[in-house]
């Protein structure tokens, strides 16, 4: 009797445990095309990374020449190498002021790159690699030709490159004279610890003096100063609908090293570059033509920002911002104007793309929340708002500060809004949007990450990259997003790139060296959601708000199949089951579902370079009925599932 007694026990534990959702019949409401992106700021690896310039330091932009800094990433090839960066007495452009001087003691001289800590060598890849050359006049006493040769060495083996050529190069070549070539390795590289090199020979006691030197490995789809393949692949893999540019806090900086899209468009010689908020120097190579670009390349759309006068150490006035309203309604027009009437937009059609860019989201500044950006939000942003709402009637124009507080005038319709918290602060807050007002008021989750699993003091206890818990956490949270995605129209997780050997910020949602790519636990939870998207998002019995078992339903159309979605979240260590009951009108016709799951060994578990793929996602199918299905959720999970309707 004791052992029945038991079992019976046991039994009703189980059902007990089991939670029941029962589905609507009906759609609530539409979810938006564009609920799930990508945000681009250049914090951790714009430079360095996805934009696929392998040499670091190219152009010897923002430096103070003669000093060790100005040398950054370059070194001199042989013992006898003088190298040193000069403001050139005649530049190669008002924007490059200065040089890299090599003088030559000896045949072989010369200096070397170390690219973004390191610099990746396949003999399956044809480099672009270019530089610009002037000899110092008067500095030799040689005549004729002698040799420049440029390729690329393993740092341990100088004199065995995996690839080299040879340019003559005249004494008397005291003009800027520019050298562009390919380089095909013969072999590849075992590791990344190789340099670019150039040397001198037959010039004896010559000064010569280098500008702007460049190296790309292929770019996606073959762009021109474009984009490092591996690293486009794993944002696309995202299958994301747009994209928000030039970003956060780097938009700003300071007052005059603020981004401006001025300085980022035409050719390279034309791009002084600027110190960037987080502590590097920006080429300006990844510019706005470029941002454009990239966003038709992915089949995005745009969400881009401009400056309103805030910097994090200052601000300008509402009543001086005439100025820098007027270089936001240039920027404007290059992406969307009429080059018969505008000439930034003439400048866009110059330079390859005659028709306007696709653009219909305007964000004004970043964050006006923070410091002392409420003291002045107000006033800046009518000045702001109203003259490019004057300006561009149709547009949709986006405030930063804590919506409705304070109170802006023009009334936005729409804000950003960023959160980064805790793993259980994003497990705990996937109502968050739900007692917001549906007034007409739209909202982009612009910003969001778990970066701690510190409650206490998450800014002291920072992830250094997404775990799974943090991940699973933040799947949680999206389940809000998306039931709420009637008012919450995009979402972007931030930051989106990490140069592991150079980070200001984690965790990241990519993270990267100059060999490979590290997708992250938090990669996966974007990828499921937006993968897995749906038309119509279906009403359901609501999650517990305490609880740690979150759910959506979705329906889309793929064809002429229509699909039911199931996002099932477990944030608990323990397994949970779940059943769904579906009406008559969201009848299963196949007998299985099918999806992906996200769970890992522990939950601390993270993919970085020394487990690079300890997480990551396993096909899923399950037996179901036409009435619906029944799930366990297995601990720390993030499960979707799919199957064809009747």
């Amino acid at each position: 009797m004791l052992t029945i007694a038991i079992l019976f026990s046991l039994l009703a534990l189980k059902i007990a445990a089991q939670t029941v959702v029962s589905v609507s019949e009906s759609a609530s409401h539409a979810i938006p095309t564009t609920l799930w992106g990508i945000f681009f700021e250049d914090i951790n690896g714009i430079e360095g990374g996805l934009y696929a310039e392998l040499l670091q330091n190219r152009a010897f932009q923002i430096v103070t020449p003669g000093t060790s800094d100005a040398l950054r990433g370059w070194h001199p090839l042989t013992d006898s190498s003088n190298i040193e960066v000069v403001a050139s007495s005649q530049p190669v452009s008002n924007a490059l002021p200065n040089s890299l001087s090599l003088t030559v003691e000896k045949d072989g001289d010369g200096f070397a790159n170390e690219g973004f800590w390191g610099i990746k060598v396949n003999s399956a890849w044809t480099y672009k690699a270019s530089l610009y050359y002037k000899v110092v006049e008067g500095s030799t006493s040689a005549t004729g030709s002698g040799v420049l040769s440029l390729g690329l060495s393993p740092t341990t083996n100088l004199t065995s490159p995996f690839v080299s050529k040879k340019f003559p190069i005249q004494s008397s070549s005291t003009k800027w004279t520019k050298i562009s070539t390919t380089l095909k390795p013969s072999s590849s590289a075992d590791n990344t610890a190789n340099y670019f090199t150039v040397s001198i020979s037959g010039l004896a006691n010559a000064t010569i003096e280098f500008a702007l030197l460049s190296l790309f490995p292929p770019t996606f789809k073959g762009r021109e100063n474009g984009l490092r393949i591996d690293l486009a692949e794993a944002l696309v893999g995202l299958t994301p609908t747009f994209y928000r540019f030039p970003g956060g806090t780097d938009l700003g900086g300071a007052i005059e090293s603020r981004w401006q899209w001025n300085t980022t468009v035409g050719p390279l010689l034309g791009r002084p570059g600027r110190q960037g908020f987080w502590g590097y120097v920006e080429t300006g190579g990844f510019g706005l033509y470029e941002y454009l670009t990239t966003g038709e390349d992915f089949d995005m759309v745009p969400i881009m920002g401009i400056w309103d006068g805030y910097t994090p150490s200052s601000e300008i006035s509402a009543a001086d911002m005439g100025p820098y309203i007027a270089q936001a309604i240039d920027q404007i027009n290059f992406v969307t104007g009429d080059p018969a009437l505008s000439q930034p937009a003439a400048l866009r059609a110059k330079l390859g793309h005659p028709k306007p860019f696709a653009l219909n989201s305007i964000e004004i500044g970043n964050e006006d929340f923070l410091g002392t950006a409420l003291l002045t939000a107000q006033e800046r942003w009518k000045a702001v708002a109203t003259n490019l709402t004057s300006e561009f009637p149709d547009f949709d124009f986006m405030a930063t500060t804590v919506p409705w507080d304070p109170v802006l005038d023009p009334v936005p319709k729409f804000y950003d809004v960023h959160v980064y918290e805790s793993a259980d602060w994003f497990a705990n807050n996937s109502f968050y949007y739900d007692s917001f007002e549906r007034n007409g008021t739209l909202y982009f989750e612009g910003e969001y990450a778990a970066i701690s699993t510190n409650n206490s003091d998450i800014w002291g206890h920072r992830l250094p990259y997404p775990t799974l818990q943090s991940a699973i956490g933040e799947a949680a949270f999206m389940t809000g997003l998306e039931r709420n995605s009637d008012i919450v129209f995009a979402a972007s997780y931030a930051p989106m790139l990490q140069h592991v050997n150079s980070s200001g910020w984690s965790p990241d949602l990519i993270s990267f060296d100059a060999e490979r790519v590290y997708l992250s636990t938090s990669y996966y939870t974007q990828k499921l959601f937006s993968n897995y998207r749906g038309d119509k998002y279906i009403s359901s019995t609501l999650p517990n708000p305490y609880g740690n078992l979150t759910w959506t339903v979705n329906t889309r159309s793929n064809g002429a199949r229509q699909e039911i979605i199931f996002k099932i979240i477990n944030y608990d260590r323990a397994n949970q089951t779940i059943r769904f009951e579906l009406p008559k009108a969201l009848q299963i016709r196949s007998p299985h579902a099918t999806g992906e799951i996200l769970t890992g060994p522990v939950f601390d578990a993270s993919n970085s370079p020394e487990t690079p793929d300890v997480v990551g996602l396993k096909h899923v199918e399950l037996e179901v009925g036409k009435k619906g299905l029944e799930y366990a959720a297995p601990g720390l999970s993030f499960t979707v599932l799919t199957a064809e309707l009747v």
